[in-house]
């Protein structure tokens, strides 16, 4: 089968097209023939090896799963013989640890679930880790509920377009921290105010959002303190801009500032479970959340589907069709 893979870290200069073996299934595996993959920053992180930190995890000196990518979007193929919660021909969505980028990936059956309805394979490709994040953000970490005011740093990314949704779905009041670029977007998105980051900060209003979710990853936590109110909640999702070695100092630094005050300020780990993509699939079906994609690439043009994921400030997400 065709897959992209790199044999070692690095920039997108790494990532090649090959013919590899397509993979084997256990009995308690699930085989996807991928129609299209999504392209999200942790792909990024595992395609370069940064921060250090993840390498104990996927291979210090080279990755030890050459394909890359996690999210996608296709039909089952075939299934092993302790598999009963899908059937060969069932449109799915989920994530794999064999890699996404190519014309088939194995999945275990706690990762996937049948995809939306009313959405493409490529659309249904960026939800499983981008939406997933935001909703456990929003709904589960911050939990956001009706008529509160909640502020979405990184409001036009993956993972930030789709935490606007969730938080206007749930019935709160976004403010929505973005480009001047992407104003108009984030208001469709649902988004109630929007903050030009360029030329205005998080703190503009003082201390009234109950909760901040921060896709943003680089302000100081003293900053992003100024704008919770005093029993609000800081969720940082990722650890952007924390450094090439560890790559999580606010992240862990948050839960000991939080221990000051009565502002609750935490980490996000989020899952990637079956039930949480029934739940996204949930609100798609029912119109309330849309996977915003910039920009589509064939799959033999994934090194440039990073290339414009990591410099070129997508409004979204990015996705490869593989089909």
């Amino acid at each position: 089968m065709k897959a992209v893979v790199s044999r070692t870290y690095g920039d997108a200069g790494v990532l090649r097209v090959a013919e590899v073996g397509r993979p084997r299934i256990g009995d308690g595996d699930v085989l996807v023939r991928v129609r299209a993959a999504g392209v999200e920053r942790a792909s990024w992180h595992v395609m370069t090896g940064l921060p250090y930190a993840i390498r104990l995890g996927m291979g210090v000196r080279r990755p030890r799963v050459p394909v890359r990518g996690r999210q996608l979007a296709g039909v089952v193929e075939a299934i092993g013989r302790d598999v009963s919660t899908v059937r060969p021909g069932d449109e799915v969505y989920g994530t794999t640890g064999s890699g996404s980028w190519s014309q088939f990936a194995v999945a275990q059956p706690s990762r996937l679930a049948i995809r939306p309805a009313n959405v493409s394979f490529e659309q249904a490709a960026v939800v499983p880790i981008s939406g997933g994040t935001a909703l456990q953000a929003v709904r589960d970490a911050a939990r956001v509920r009706p008529g509160q005011r909640v502020m979405v740093i990184g409001a036009a990314g993956g993972v930030g377009s789709f935490a606007v949704q969730v938080a206007a779905a749930l019935g709160a009041r976004v403010t929505a921290v973005c480009a001047p670029s992407a104003v108009d977007v984030v208001r469709s998105l649902g988004a109630d105010d929007t903050i030009d980051y360029t030329r205005e900060e998080v703190d503009r209003d003082g201390p009234c959002y109950d909760a901040i979710i921060d896709t943003g990853g680089n302000r100081p936590l003293r900053l992003l303190r100024r704008a919770l109110a005093p029993r609000g909640t800081l969720v940082i999702v990722g650890g952007e801009g924390s450094g090439k070695i560890l790559g999580m100092g606010r992240v862990l630094r948050a839960p000991l500032v939080s221990l000051a005050t009565a502002r609750r300020m935490r980490g996000l780990v989020a899952v990637e479970q079956a039930r949480i993509l029934d739940d996204l699939r949930e609100l798609i079906e029912s119109g309330r959340v849309t996977p915003l994609v910039d920009r589509v690439y064939p799959l033999d043009r994934a090194a440039d589907a990073v290339r414009h994921l990591a410099g070129g400030h997508p409004i979204g997400t990015v996705a490869l069709s593989v089909a």
